[in-house]
């Protein structure tokens, strides 16, 4: 894996997304065979993933929503990540990274209960008060734009499981190949780059701009003309 400094940033030599909309595409062609199937969603994760299954949506005439889940990250660095929460008061914590933190109950306690907060506020921002679609005997194509450490992730898989799906299938553009080989939550886990060394999901992307919530809402509102949402 080769790199070189641009503009004073490192990035990687090899091939890299341009951005969230070609991730999406490019995984698209990796997800035809669920094209147009009336038991297929595609959900996904705010703000990031949304660009992503938006292209997987429009390119497999399928329904698409938002999943909610909030990183929950070490105070100073909130980059890093050692758990998430999702919908449903699921809460996943990555026991090796907290192994190297001292962080006491009490204070990812107080970083949980924030991020919830959070977490209710772009629910009721990104669906205008619709409910969500339902999950139950449907298969759900779970799509955010890259992984590091897989805790949000793994977080809104056991949000979904809890739902009873048919099965899961966790689509990614890029993620670390350790996390990629250990997402055992889901029943098929679809991942475009797995580079080595990884060091961030913003580097394999020519261009990460922040998604808002306008963008998701946005997003969200055009992706009710792809198909009729199923009961």
């Amino acid at each position: 894996m080769g790199f070189q400094e641009k503009q004073g940033r490192i990035v990687p030599t090899e091939t890299r997304f341009l951005n969230r909309t070609d991730a999406g595409r490019q995984l698209a062609e990796q997800l035809l065979p669920y094209a147009n199937q009336s038991d297929v969603l595609v959900l996904a994760l705010p703000r990031g993933g949304v660009p992503v299954g938006f292209e997987i949506a429009r390119r497999l005439l399928l329904p698409l929503d938002v999943f909610v889940v909030r990183k929950l990250g070490v105070p100073g660095h909130e980059e890093f990540a050692f758990g998430a929460i999702a919908t449903s008061g699921i809460r996943v914590l990555n026991d090796e990274v907290l192994a190297s933190l001292p962080l006491s109950l009490a204070v990812i306690n107080v970083i949980a209960e924030r991020e919830q907060k959070e977490l209710k506020r772009r629910e009721q921002a990104y669906r205008d008060n619709k409910p969500p679609l339902q999950i139950k005997n449907h298969t759900i194509i779970l799509v955010d734009d890259g992984i590091a450490t897989g805790a949000t992730m793994r977080a809104a898989i056991s949000a979904v499981r809890q739902q009873s799906p048919k099965n899961i299938i966790a689509a990614i553009p890029v993620g670390p190949i350790s996390v990629y080989q250990d997402l055992h939550e889901a029943d098929k886990v679809i991942c475009l780059l797995t580079p080595d060394p990884f060091y961030s999901v913003g580097l394999w992307y020519e261009q990460f701009n922040q998604t808002s919530d306008d963008e998701v809402r946005d997003l969200l509102k055009k992706a009710e003309n792809f198909i009729e949402a199923p009961a």
